[in-house]
């Protein structure tokens, strides 16, 4: 059985399927089919026009370069190795760094809703829900990829350049990302601490409390992967991408550095103005010294490439401007 359960109002899907992403979607090479492109004037071998994938819901043939590609939460992974998204699901357009990518794009809802799906007339479907799976298939080829298939930057290159087939797009992807992250590191240099530690926080509206690790999104990937700093000690032992902590267990759980992001979608502010008024909260070194960051939810809560490789900038710029700012301090004293 599978449970289900929302973090920062991301529906999770864990049990069975934790068990299958490791050999989810692998590519069986090229398929036979009519070719997408005309040989050229030398006669060169044209290219085969599909691609079969093999899922978790069997083969599917795709198209070997998609032209209007349909998603729910893979906008960002599917854009960033130039795949043309037409529909995604609402979160999505929330991401600052989609919004130009996005402009013309259609919210078809979440889970896809199959009618929406049709009218925008795809050639593939991408998604990371099997609700709606069948009708979906019957409209376009639909690959089925679970959350957590990929777990880095560079996994999530590799799988989706497959998919779009656009490998030289995928490496300059990576470039840039391995450019941001060099540039971090460097300019963090006498800033930071390396023995600092850093840690990521979520607060619901409902006043749950989350903490994660790497690979789940608000700007793990950016701050740990690729300015390499370091989890609160008690988070990396458990090995776990996010748990769900109370404010008691928090300070176990506390930072040097501590960034906090709140899922607030009617922008309440009870939730954060209650935490920010615990004595538990107040009593942290990081809250003490200055060295909480309140972050915006849409900016963070994204983990692909794109979105991953401008967090490097604004985890940099925080931390250089509050040490500007800190350092300021202590010489007007």
């Amino acid at each position: 059985m599978v449970a289900h359960w929302r973090v920062g109002g991301r529906l999770v899907r864990a049990g069975a399927t934790c068990a299958i992403v490791a050999a989810l979607v692998t590519a069986c090479g090229t398929a036979g089919g009519n070719s997408s492109n005309a040989s050229n004037a030398t006669g060169a071998t044209s290219e085969a026009a599909t691609r079969t994938i093999k899922t978790v819901k069997g083969d599917v043939t795709i198209p070997a370069h998609p032209q209007r590609i349909v998603t729910d939460y893979y906008a960002g992974e599917l854009i960033s190795v130039g795949g043309h998204v037409v529909g995604a699901a609402p979160l999505e357009f929330g991401n600052p760094f989609l919004k130009d990518q996005l402009k013309d794009a259609t919210d078809v809802g979440d889970p896809i809703n199959v009618e929406k799906a049709l009218s925008l007339k795809p050639d593939l479907i991408v998604t990371d829900s099997d609700k709606n799976y069948d009708e979906l298939s019957k409209i376009a080829p639909t690959l089925y990829i679970p959350f957590g298939t990929t777990h880095n930057i560079q996994e999530t290159v590799r799988f989706f350049e497959n998919i779009v087939g656009e490998k030289e797009q995928g490496e300059q992807v990576l470039a840039q990302y391995e450019k941001a992250a060099e540039n971090g590191r460097n300019a963090l240099k006498g800033v930071i601490d390396p023995k600092a530690t850093a840690g990521l926080y979520e607060l619901t509206d409902k006043g749950d409390l989350w903490v994660f690790g790497d690979n789940f999104g608000r700007g793990g990937q950016a701050l740990y992967n690729a300015l390499q700093m370091k989890m609160p000690p008690k988070l990396a032992e458990s090995k776990k991408e996010y748990l769900q902590i109370s404010l008691e267990t928090l300070p176990q759980y506390a930072a040097d550095y501590m960034f906090l992001t709140t899922y607030d979608p009617q922008h309440k502010g009870q939730a954060l103005k209650d935490l920010r008024q615990s004595p538990v909260w107040n009593g942290l070194k990081a809250v003490k010294e200055g060295d909480v960051f309140y972050n915006d939810f849409n900016t963070f809560y994204p983990y692909d490439p794109i979105s991953i490789t401008k967090q490097i900038d604004l985890f940099v710029r925080m931390l250089t401007e509050k040490a500007k700012e800190q350092q300021g301090q202590s010489s007007g004293q």
